[in-house]
């Protein structure tokens, strides 16, 4: 009976170990960047740690990279392109995992299938429909292409099978509809996928260059990871200054994901599981 037990302990210490030794490998260059980032400007990385560190690098970055306009429209696309993600993917997600009608496993197969399509293979027929549009240098253009995403309808899909029919089955008995049958049990039973579609829809619109690039030339419309890329050209040769304002585009995505942590990884572990 001892055996088993040693077994388990030495598997936990090497699961243990192995987790350590991931979290080092991807924490490291996070602290490189930090530790870069409060050294005074032309600082060789030989001499970082003989010198004496400086938060003037934020505030210079900040104000040099004019970051105030870009996380302001940083943020409107990201929660924009988000909630409409969220709704189409909760609506279309429902429907096929409850509604029963013909083709529904055929436009499975089609919402599948666009995953595996990249969006930057689809940029000349979304840079013509946006023309035609009238919609280029508009808000438009940084959010309509990827308001409806394959990924969140597949998510949400699968995780509205965990849920028991039974549950709808009382509602239905109750009087509720399709409508107050989603609204009311289906989208609260289904908050850590809806956390993890958000953390996932939110960190990676925040982090797009591609859309803003191609789609906008406006200054007023720069966001976060465009102002960074021009940035970057400006100031190639000052590390501490780029360092800093790199830390300042990474530190509200990290935020956000520690705080939806918990149902980002309840979301993932229980998508896919059927009853």
């Amino acid at each position: 009976m001892s055996k088993p037990s040693w077994n388990l302990k030495f598997t936990d210490f090497l699961s243990l170990a192995v987790l350590l030794i991931g979290a080092f490998i991807v924490l490291l260059p996070l602290f490189v960047v930090f530790l870069t980032s409060l050294a005074p400007a032309g600082v060789t990385a030989e001499g970082l740690a003989k010198n004496n560190w400086t938060l003037a690098n934020y505030r210079d970055a900040w104000q040099r990279g004019k970051f105030l306009l870009a996380f302001a429209n940083s943020t409107l696309v990201a929660i924009a392109v988000t909630g409409f993600q969220i709704v189409t993917s909760a609506l279309a997600g429902y429907a096929l995992a409850r509604l029963k009608f013909r083709g529904r496993q055929a436009l499975l197969l089609i919402v599948i299938a666009t995953l595996v399509i990249p969006f930057q293979l689809l940029v000349i027929p979304v840079f013509l429909v946006l023309k035609w549009g009238h919609l280029i240098n508009t808000y438009g253009a940084l959010i309509l292409p990827t308001a409806v995403n394959g990924f969140g309808i597949f998510l949400l899909r699968q995780y509205f099978q965990t849920i028991p029919v039974e549950l709808e089955e009382a509602a239905t008995i109750d009087g509720a509809n399709r409508w107050q049958i989603l609204w009311r049990v289906m989208l609260p039973l289904a908050r850590p996928a809806l956390v993890t579609l958000f953390l996932f829809t939110f960190i990676g619109e925040w982090n797009d260059l591609f859309k803003p690039l191609v789609f906008t030339t406006r200054p007023e419309l720069k966001t976060v990871q465009l102002a960074l890329a021009e940035f970057q050209e400006q100031f190639t040769n000052n590390w501490p200054l780029m360092m800093a304002a790199v830390t300042i585009a990474t530190v509200p995505v990290m935020l956000l994901f520690l705080i939806g942590q918990r149902q980002f990884i309840r979301g993932i572990a229980t998508t896919g599981i059927k009853n």
